[in-house]
């Protein structure tokens, strides 16, 4: 069994939240000062889920834990991978019992981020308290003395030799040897960079991941290129049409947002015929009746820059957007028709 260092974090007493927008363009300096500036709400809604975090000691129902011990709540560990030291923050909803299997959310940072500012900025840990999934923050590692996803396959174009991929799938084996893990429902999500790599993990590690969820990002040009999932997939997308740093129209390197997303219609074969809504400032897209009863969908925010958006749309945030669209599917298709 790998040996794992835990660092427990009593999130009861984290009263502010770090400055995140600059910190995934590797054309913006972090900033320490606070600011999360929404488009579209007067106000941020700021989730914080108190709790108080333990340790429990599981009975031998749960034939995955090798230890019998798990965590609750927000707790960081460490996953060596090819010799290097990898970390990762995850929440435990506090009724994981071990008897029942968990879905699995894995979100990732953007370039030049971090984990724990990603986790306090986006915080979806109130989301899988009340949904009752397990949520885990992964670190990506150093690039040129920023910390970054290796979206791309070993090239002699690309800059970095990080092992993310691999990395990843070390991780969901590490999890899933102590958790009770639904391996069928394991989903990515990702801002700027970390959408980058959510959508090439659909692409090359497909059989692991169920559905994407991209904020702020695109597809390489590379990865749309090369891309074979081996199940369609179904996708979220959110972007603003005033990003700065990925703009919507695309740029050299990479594709532009409706290029990836008929990438995808494309791919999983839904109807070409869209369901469209719109709500101020906020376009949804709706493409459905793919192969499996898999769907696409996209939020276009008229005016949004690079950010994780703080949305109200219909009384719901980013988070739960993305989780509501999600956890509709696992890796065979829409859950309801595979019942």
């Amino acid at each position: 069994m790998r040996q794992r260092k835990i660092e427990i974090r009593n999130t009861i007493f984290e009263d502010s939240i770090q400055e995140t927008a600059s910190k995934c363009s590797p054309n913006v300096k972090v900033s320490k000062k606070k600011s999360h500036t929404s488009i579209l709400s007067t106000g941020i809604q700021k989730f914080f889920l108190t709790s108080i975090i333990g340790l429990c000691t599981m009975g031998c129902g749960n034939s995955n834990s090798n230890s019998g011990i798990v965590s609750q709540g927000t707790f960081t560990e460490n996953l060596t991978h090819n010799g290097e030291e990898r970390e990762f923050i995850m929440y435990v909803p506090s009724s994981y019992n071990g008897a029942e299997e968990l879905p699995l959310m894995l979100s990732f940072h953007g370039y030049g981020g971090t984990a724990t500012d990603f986790m306090n900025w986006t915080d979806m840990r109130s989301l899988a308290e009340e949904e009752n999934f397990i949520l885990v923050y992964p670190q990506g590692s150093l690039l040129d003395g920023s910390p970054h996803w290796n979206s791309s396959l070993p090239s002699a174009d690309n800059k970095s030799s990080a092992d993310d991929f691999g990395f990843i799938e070390a991780l969901i084996e590490d999890l899933s040897t102590t958790y009770h893990i639904n391996s069928d429902r394991i989903y990515t999500s990702g801002y700027s960079n970390g959408a980058f790599f959510s959508y090439a993990l659909a692409c090359y590690r497909s059989d692991l991941i169920a559905a994407v969820a991209s904020v702020s990002g695109t597809m390489t040009d590379d990865v749309i290129s090369d891309c074979n999932p081996t199940h369609p997939a179904s996708i979220i997308s959110l972007h603003g049409t005033s990003d700065y740093v990925i703009p919507y129209e695309g740029a050299p390197g990479y594709s532009s947002v409706e290029e990836v997303m008929n990438y995808w219609i494309d791919f999983n074969n839904t109807s070409t015929e869209a369901t469209r809504n719109s709500d101020a400032d906020i376009e949804k897209t709706l493409y459905s009746n793919g192969e499996n009863n898999t769907s696409i969908v996209h939020y276009r925010i008229h005016g949004g820059d690079h950010v994780w958006f703080d949305l109200n749309y219909e009384g719901a945030s980013t988070g739960q957007l993305i989780w509501d669209f999600v956890s509709n599917y696992d890796v065979n298709g829409f859950i309801e028709d595979n019942q």
